[in-house]
């Protein structure tokens, strides 16, 4: 095995070990692979994406910075500058909208896949992944056990979702979403399912599964919900992430429209 088979070997062991994704061990091993064969130093190899987009040129950071500090066991250096992220403020839809979508969804598994995410405010990972048996109907809670950061949380049944799944007699064993094939939804699926209902409903805003999550948030908080209990039905390690939808939300906003 030459050098480079041996930090790209230690690399995925090192990523394995902290539980980091596939898809960033993936990206990682690229990254760090392209590094390595341009035989160039970490500052030169970044001014290479400084034309690039800021999410590319922070994902090299901090695949060397990875690289260097937990495989070459060298400090990395920190006259190294972070490009800054760009601070963009999610997408949200009103409840109308989240309604036209439901009602042009003829599909009743691609319906309550929507109602699950706008009404559990999960994320797309935790759908796919989702078990009937996660889901108590007596106690009305969720059990999200593949969660991100390998995190357990609960949220709740939402009384309508509850009743969609009773109603329609869709409950089962195992996955709660599976394909006509048997098989389990891949993102892309249901990523395009999103899109094409937004679509069908008018909608011209970009929608996405996360911009059911968003409206799920925004929602709560102008209904008065405290914003740490959001955090905790969210999954957010920190305050701070929770804290974008206060700058989406009108419940202030209103207020203030009202004072003038």
């Amino acid at each position: 095995m030459d050098g480079e088979a041996e930090y790209l070997q230690k690399l995925s062991e090192e990523l394995g070990l902290r539980r980091h994704s596939r898809q960033t061990e993936k990206a990682y091993v690229s990254i760090v692979r392209s590094f390595l064969k341009s035989e160039l130093q970490p500052r030169e190899y970044l001014l290479k994406y400084s034309d690039k987009s800021r999410s590319a040129m922070r994902s090299v950071y901090f695949a060397l910075k990875f690289f260097y500090e937990n495989v070459l066991r060298q400090e990395f250096d920190e006259q190294i500058p972070l490009a800054k992220n760009k601070s963009r403020l999610p997408v949200v839809l009103n409840k109308e909208e989240i309604g036209k979508m439901f009602e042009v969804t003829l599909n009743l598994k691609h319906r309550l896949m929507l109602m699950s995410l706008y009404y559990t405010g999960i994320r797309l990972h935790e759908l796919v992944n989702l078990k009937w048996e996660d889901i108590d109907f007596q106690r009305g809670v969720i059990h999200l056990k593949i969660a991100k950061g390998a995190k357990e949380r609960t949220t709740f049944l939402h009384e309508k979702l509850k009743n969609f799944i009773e109603y329609f007699n869709v409950k089962g064993k195992g996955l709660v979403f599976l394909s006509n094939m048997g098989r389990k939804y891949d993102a892309r699926t249901i990523q395009l399912i999103v899109r094409n209902s937004a679509a069908k409903a008018g909608i011209a805003k970009k929608v996405t599964p996360h911009t059911l999550r968003h409206s799920f948030a925004t929602h709560l908080l102008e209904a008065g919900a405290d914003i740490r209990h959001i955090q905790k039905l969210l999954g957010h390690s920190s305050l701070q992430t929770t804290q974008i939808y206060t700058h989406v939300a009108n419940r202030d906003i209103k207020r203030l429209a009202n004072l003038l």
